[in-house]
């Protein structure tokens, strides 16, 4: 008769204690929220050149800037046009020369916001990204208050071209 009434008994399903489970999601949730923000600001979206890019309307006078960089120089050219050229000072480049460069085209051509940065092989990505911080915007200081002014943010990145190899005169 043990048996019987022990076979016959019912037990009820233990319940699952989730506790620790949630515990763990209200200190997850805010964590993963807040690490999301931070690796969304470090993100720099850029535009490559689209396959149209060369073919310009011959009647359009618009500026297409170009910041070409090199391993002596930095030039700066309007698609077709001569550059102007910053020399580096002492194996480094002039990004206080290029900003006020810059800062004189964004004078001229106020409502221009695109640039397009070619680059030589085996330029330093610390040099690009210096070059990039001075053409998206103008640092001034007024009175111990810096100001920052926008100038080209919307940056294209390319393939610098191949510059042409001086001709020696013939004697």
């Amino acid at each position: 008769m043990y048996r019987r009434t022990r076979l016959n008994r019912h037990h009820e399903p233990v319940e699952m204690n989730i506790t620790a489970f949630m515990n763990l999601m209200v200190i997850l949730v805010p964590f993963l929220l807040i690490t999301a923000v931070f690796s969304r600001i470090a993100i720099l979206e850029l535009n490559l050149p689209s396959s149209d890019a060369g073919q310009s309307k011959p009647d359009q006078m618009e500026l297409q800037l170009e910041v070409i960089i090199r391993k002596d120089a930095i030039e700066v050219a309007d698609r077709g046009r001569p550059s102007l050229v910053l020399r580096n000072n002492s194996n480094e480049y002039d990004f206080a020369g290029l900003s006020e460069l810059l800062q004189k085209i964004k004078d001229k051509y106020p409502d221009k916001t695109d640039v397009a940065i070619l680059l030589e092989p085996e330029i330093a990505y610390n040099d690009l990204i210096q070059v990039m911080d001075t053409v998206r915007a103008a640092r001034a200081k007024k009175e111990n208050i810096v100001e920052i002014a926008e100038l080209f943010p919307d940056i294209s990145i390319g393939d610098a071209p191949v510059k042409a190899p001086i001709k020696q005169a013939l004697r």
